[in-house]
């Protein structure tokens, strides 16, 4: 082999992983959207276990593609740091959330009837929205996704497309929204309007929480601080809604 010949092979070499890194990252987002639609659209059962073993597997995938636990937030050396995050995350959250379920003109936007009993409320935030929803999430987006993305376009890539991906991914699930929230019903209406309106805000908010989330792993090292912040959105907010309801109701 000529000097020359070898001076055109090495730069294709050396795309080659950049390549792979490409490939990986398309298999990961057609596993969520694949993952999205089976859980939203066709069984109950589906709905319950869909999320969680699809991030099983997506963690299981990329170990063999060989990324690292550091890379998947998971590596036991940033748990420490990921713990005083998680701890500051969950105050600021019960902080904000008491200052609205006090305040009468936000109070009407806990009131969902999801969460309308206190034992609704508990269960789902102890158990249903950590392990069907919270956590697999976020192996799947802080993890996973976020280690992909890191791969192919660095931090930049990072913010921006994961905090999209994320907020497109609550598409599905805001479906209905504002017609089962009676504050958001009294403020957006219950029409075809109103429902996209819902949908628009919902995707926008949850991006904007994917920026915060992806910004509390990469400032911690750590899954457990996006974790955190994530249940206490949304386990203090089914918490919030029930102690709205009953005080309402009463």
């Amino acid at each position: 082999m000529t000097v020359a010949e070898a001076q055109r092979i090495v730069p294709i070499i050396r795309r080659i992983p950049h390549f792979h890194a490409w490939i990986d990252l398309a298999v990961v987002v057609a596993v969520l959207v694949a993952t999205n639609l089976v859980a939203h659209f066709t069984t109950v059962w589906a709905s319950i276990a869909t999320v969680p073993v699809a991030a099983g597997i997506l963690v299981a995938i990329m170990r063999q593609r060989g990324m690292r636990w550091s890379e998947l937030g998971l590596s036991p050396r940033h748990w420490k740091r990921g713990t005083l995050y998680s701890v500051a995350a969950i105050g600021l959250v019960a902080l904000v959330v008491g200052i609205g379920i006090a305040l009468p003109f936000t109070r009407q936007f806990f009131l969902s009837e999801r969460y309308a009993t206190v034992s609704g409320a508990l269960v789902a935030s102890m158990i249903i929205i950590p392990l069907q929803t919270v956590i697999p999430e976020e192996l799947a987006f802080r993890g996973v996704l976020q280690g992909s993305l890191e791969r192919v376009w660095g931090a930049r890539g990072v913010f921006a497309a994961g905090s999209l991906l994320f907020g497109l991914w609550h598409i599905a699930s805001s479906l209905g929204l504002t017609s089962g929230n009676a504050g958001l019903t009294a403020f957006l209406g219950a029409g075809p309007w109103g429902q996209i309106l819902g949908i628009a805000g919902a995707v926008a908010a949850t991006a904007a929480a994917g920026f915060v989330f992806t910004w509390l792993r990469r400032r911690s090292g750590s899954i457990l601080a996006p974790i955190a912040l994530h249940w206490s959105l949304n386990g203090a907010g089914a918490l919030a809604a029930a102690l709205v309801w009953h005080v309402t109701v009463r």
